[in-house]
């Protein structure tokens, strides 16, 4: 795309009125370096605009890697024999969660497949449990990403200390989702975010990008998720994995990711937007916080027989996913870690909004 047809587009996202989904189509279509470069450039102007240069860390614990599901993308599906499967003790999750709280981050994320043991329990009282476990132990947020539950569990989870449910619906063509998470229902997990919203819980989005989608499927989840009311959007490159369908298929440049995540910063600009590391690791970093994400996730103690969901042992067990390595790469690009207080006031203070009924 040519500069001066993105460029009304653009400006008319910095004057804050929100975008159609054709213009989102078209800044995310946008291909020539000096439009994708003004593209990166707004978005970090609206990022800046709401949360200065400040980002907010993610740490990470995957609990459980068996899953009752067989995607067609995830290492960690059920038929995958290559997949190593392990189910943290209470110990040994009590110890990633406070070691990580120590390193500095704002958040725990407490992750799993859809592990049979804990979805086939009616109740779910090894979830719940370990929710409230883990928020009787350490003073900061927790982000639960448990699959697609029941919606009477969502008040509880709430009760016992979670913060967040992130839930990613990968695609939002539902003929693709079939393809991507074959005999799971489409509605069901959507509505994963309906009812955090309706329970007062914040809810994280997310799509994969490469995964077959065209440039309109990305335009129409960014749009899709604007409706969602969520508070937190994500977009992650597919990475193939061994052993799976998708195992042959070609990935999407990253700069697809890249030109993803400064739409939806534009799209959704007081939300907050990851930048993973699980896909490129600590190398792909500081593109993905030039193009308008304030949130490093999966970070991931080194040396504590963890694996994550895609690129499962990249800059892990080095520590190069360490808070402290982390700082380092930030000093650099004159990027600052916010304080504790400045994340647990700013997520208080849209549950506040949620329970006055107040759309974000």
């Amino acid at each position: 795309m040519k500069d001066a047809d993105i460029t009304p587009i653009l400006q008319k996202s910095l004057d804050g009125q929100d975008l159609t989904v054709t213009e989102i189509e078209a800044l995310l279509a946008a291909e020539d370096q000096n439009s994708v470069a003004r593209l990166f450039e707004a978005a970090r102007t609206v990022k800046t605009q709401y949360f200065g240069n400040k980002v907010f860390l993610y740490g990470f614990v995957y609990f459980s890697t068996h899953c009752r599901n067989n995607c067609s993308f995830c290492f960690y599906r059920s038929s995958n024999t290559d997949s190593v499967r392990y189910r943290k003790t209470d110990d040994e999750i009590l110890e990633l969660a406070t070691s990580l709280e120590d390193s500095g981050v704002h958040v725990i994320d407490l992750t799993m497949g859809e592990d049979p043991l804990i979805h086939n329990d009616n109740h779910y009282n090894r979830l719940t449990d370990l929710v409230k476990m883990v928020n009787n132990a350490v003073d900061i947020p927790l982000m639960v990403s448990p699959g697609a539950i029941p919606e009477r569990l969502f008040p509880v989870l709430m009760e016992n200390g979670a913060d967040w449910i992130a839930c990613y619906q990968e695609t939002h063509n539902m003929e693709l989702f079939k393809k991507l998470r074959p005999d799971q229902d489409y509605e069901f997990r959507l509505n994963q975010k309906k009812w955090a919203d309706k329970y007062g819980l914040l809810a994280e989005e997310g799509i994969m990008i490469g995964v077959g989608e065209s440039v309109k499927d990305r335009a129409d989840s960014i749009d899709t998720m604007r409706g969602l009311n969520v508070n937190q959007v994500r977009a992650m490159s597919f990475v193939p994995q061994e052993n799976t369908p998708m195992s042959v298929n070609s990935p999407s440049p990253f700069i697809e990711e890249l030109k993803a995540i400064a739409v939806m910063r534009l799209v959704h600009p007081k939300n907050l937007i990851p930048a993973s590391l699980d896909v490129e690791g600590v190398a792909g970093l500081k593109t993905r916080l030039a193009a308008g994400a304030n949130v490093i996730t999966s970070i991931i103690p080194p040396r504590k027989g963890l694996a994550g969901v895609a690129q499962h042992e990249l800059d892990i067990d080095d520590g190069g996913r360490s808070v402290e390595q982390i700082e380092a790469i930030l000093d650099d690009i004159n990027v600052k870690i916010a304080d504790k207080y400045e994340y647990i006031n700013l997520i208080e203070s849209w549950k506040n909004s949620k329970k006055a009924g107040v759309s974000l």
